[in-house]
């Protein structure tokens, strides 16, 4: 493994690849969800639920980490696992389907899932509404919009219908973008006269919505196929997001809840901005200096400040400091997979594992 970012991310990257191993042990056969900070122990699910992938994605990182030919096969087996995921109706196929089977170096039944998967969004697509709805099969309405259905979805989906992709992204972009200040992260389709309408929950202060947004932006400039179709528009909303108290200055680890100031910080959204910000800084822009600064920046806080290295009676590679939600009190405080997944990712691009052009 090459180290081209300094000792402080060979040594977090190290880490949460221990935490991968201690994972693997803990949780078998079932996939992680988030951790006690206290002890580490993970509450998980049979199948993965909207999490699912950035495990399978974390145990390829363990794979290209290690070289070991017995972890692509473990990393195969979860990744393929995830198989039942593809027929249920959740824009969240995105984030369950990407990430594995990007990273996945050529596995065959991965590159199949992702094929699958891909073309199962496409047909859940409204045409006359421009997006693939949020879905059903976590309960609650159907016809929404939401800043966590595009990150993962507009790469996925671009593999069979980039026009699909960037009207998915558009209309996500017109909604959530739509009003000045922070981005308004969720919409529900009334229909008739009413049209579209801002949910309540979650609220516009949400962190993690405006990472997700970041991220699904910065996919897409880096997808010409997609890029081709909006790429000033994109350009436009790319700055609009970086000119957010928190992007590029201040804090890199803000509260979960811009509104609610001294409530719980949320370290999987800092994770989820730096990947974005070290993906923008692949672009031919003048913000390029500045979002690899930033992005370098924000792992390297999460690393000193959040993360764990054993001695403590905790487990090495936590990431804490996540919230899951806030507003239901669930795991305000918690290492998250999705945290760990984007703080391994980011740290595998500095120390040139990964090329973030393609995952």
């Amino acid at each position: 493994m090459s180290n081209v970012a300094g000792d402080w991310a060979g040594r977090a990257l190290a880490a949460v690849m221990e935490r991968v191993t201690t994972t693997e042990a803990q949780v078998g056969e079932r996939f992680p969800l988030y951790a006690e900070p206290r002890d580490g122990v993970w509450k998980t699910t049979g199948r993965g639920s909207w999490t699912g992938g950035f495990w399978a994605g974390l145990l390829w990182l363990r794979a290209r980490y290690s070289g070991s030919e017995a972890d692509r096969r473990t990393a195969a087996g979860r990744t393929a696992a995830l198989a039942p995921w593809a027929d249920a109706d959740t824009v969240t196929r995105g984030l369950i389907f990407w990430y594995p089977t990007a990273l996945a170096d050529g596995d065959p039944r991965a590159a199949a899932l992702q094929e699958r998967a891909a073309r199962a969004v496409l047909a859940a697509r409204d045409p006359e509404l421009g997006v693939v709805p949020w879905g059903d099969a976590f309960g609650g309405p159907r016809l929404l919009a939401r800043a966590d259905g595009v990150p993962g979805t507009v790469p996925l989906l671009a593999t069979v219908a980039p026009g699909a992709a960037a009207e998915h992204l558009r209309r996500h972009l017109d909604l959530c973008l739509g009003t000045e200040g922070e981005p308004l992260p969720a919409w529900r389709f009334e229909g008739g006269d009413v049209g579209w309408q801002p949910c309540e929950e979650p609220g516009r202060g949400w962190n993690r919505g405006r990472a997700w947004l970041l991220l699904a932006v910065a996919d897409a400039l880096l997808l010409p196929e997609v890029a081709a179709h909006d790429r000033v528009r994109l350009t436009e909303a790319a700055r609009r997001l970086l000119s957010l108290e928190g992007v590029l200055s201040g804090p890199s680890v803000l509260p979960d809840d811009h509104a609610a100031p001294y409530g719980p910080l949320d370290t999987s959204a800092a994770a989820i901005t730096a990947v974005a910000l070290l993906k923008l800084a692949r672009l031919p822009e003048d913000w390029a200096h500045a979002c690899s600064r930033r992005g370098a920046v924000t792992l390297s806080a999460l690393a000193e400040n959040h993360l764990t290295y054993g001695g403590s009676g905790r487990p090495a590679g936590m990431l804490l400091d996540g919230c899951y939600d806030a507003g239901r009190g669930l795991a305000e405080r918690h290492e998250l997979v999705w945290g760990d997944f984007f703080l391994a990712l980011g740290l595998a691009s500095l120390n040139g594992l990964v090329d973030l052009t393609r995952v």
